[in-house]
């Protein structure tokens, strides 16, 4: 298994180290042994970017996603993007890219921390890479309690 931790802004200070445990914990909680991750914290003018570029869509967004494993390699993903139908033995393969400064106004929105936004867009991000889908409303409630969930059990342990 191996995380990459790439800190590409410079808004907050990130505890790299942290984040790596907190994702290698993640993936245990998943039951995923076979990994190749890398996590890009950016700013909102480079998330503008990647957003615009790959996705089509204008200004900036808290969480993109892509899967490099399989046929789907190329394909970004948000929140409209991802199928079902992973294949089982397939590794884990993709590269998150969180906004920091999304969490940051996320944060305050909901009254929570920014880390713990950090951590539920790396938890959704893998949840993609997992082939879990919320371009429809049933399973964006179906994702989102998976990702409360798991939120959950990674703040018991840290």
């Amino acid at each position: 298994m191996n995380v990459v931790i790439v800190n590409r802004q410079r808004t907050q200070k990130i505890n790299s180290r942290l984040l790596k445990n907190i994702t290698a914990s993640l993936l245990a909680e998943l039951k995923i042994k076979n990994a190749e991750l890398g996590i890009n914290l950016v700013a909102a003018t480079e998330m503008t970017l990647i957003n615009e570029t790959f996705l089509r869509h204008k200004g900036s967004t808290d969480v993109i996603t892509f899967d490099y494993a399989g046929a789907r390699a190329a394909r970004p993903s948000e929140a409209k993007t991802r199928t079902r139908g992973r294949a089982a033995r397939a590794p884990l393969s993709g590269e998150i890219f969180t906004c920091v400064d999304e969490a940051i106004l996320q944060a305050r929105k909901y009254g929570t921390r920014w880390e713990s936004e950090i951590i539920r867009y790396v938890i959704h991000g893998i949840l993609h890479l997992l082939g879990h889908d919320d371009s429809r409303p049933a399973a964006r409630r179906r994702m989102k309690r998976e990702e409360n969930r798991l939120l959950r059990r990674l703040a018991g342990k840290f």
